[in-house]
């Protein structure tokens, strides 16, 4: 294959993974944010339920769940035609399966930033907005958010920064990604494309370290 043709399957493999991080980021942070919020639920069930479920996710490698997600629908669906004799058809796209596991796996991550953000603000903060009559969500809008996103913004860009590099792990289910791409290539004895994809990824992470100096800067006028 040509150069341009090598380098055109590269930046298509690229694509997938531009895409499986902004998929993972739109979906992840909502996600975080809602079971951040559970994980400091005042319902106690609920709390630990959650909490369990975080401390899984966290403790078993991205790898793992990415099979999870991608083989054992199918097994269970399997396993309950020949029990049951049904005709059950799932057929879980891999790129859709990559996305799940993402979603779940970052949601957890920074479901923690998000807690440890929120829990960081003093109750006095809150105490003081209730005296000056505001509401609750007044009091977290214009008090507390802008606090938390200073205090988490240098975990969340390294988390994020993280999801660049992890989104190759795809490759594992056989999502053809840049590092899938590459590899293709150098089973083939053509091995540039792996330092292509090396200096893909420095650019990616490059561009969104400089991206969050800058948010942190701007920040910078909420002191703390």
């Amino acid at each position: 294959m040509s150069f341009s043709g090598v380098t055109n399957e590269l930046l298509k493999g690229f694509g997938q993974n531009c895409l499986l991080f902004v998929l993972t980021l739109l979906m992840a942070i909502p996600l975080g944010l809602l079971v951040s919020m559970g994980s400091m639920s005042k319902i106690k069930p609920l709390k630990m339920i959650i909490r369990a479920l975080v401390w899984i996710i966290r403790g078993t490698p991205l790898m793992l769940q990415l099979f999870v997600v991608f083989y054992v629908p199918s097994f269970i669906v399997n396993k309950l035609n020949a029990d049951f004799n049904l005709n059950i058809i799932l057929n879980l796209d891999r790129f859709v399966a990559a996305v799940i596991a993402f979603v779940i796996n970052y949601a957890a991550y920074f479901s923690e930033i998000f807690r440890g953000g929120i829990e960081s603000i003093p109750k006095g903060q809150y105490e003081a907005g209730q005296v000056l009559g505001m509401s609750k969500a007044q009091i977290f809008f214009k008090i507390v958010l802008m606090q938390v996103i200073k205090r988490i913004t240098a975990p969340m860009s390294n988390e994020i920064i993280t999801l660049v590099k992890d989104t190759s792990l795809a490759r594992i289910i056989m999502v053809m990604e840049i590092l899938q791409s590459a590899e293709t290539f150098a089973a083939g004895g053509v091995i540039w494309p792996l330092f292509y994809t090396g200096a893909f990824f420095l650019l990616f992470c490059g561009v969104l370290t400089l991206l969050f100096g800058f948010i942190e800067k701007k920040l910078d006028y909420y002191k703390i």
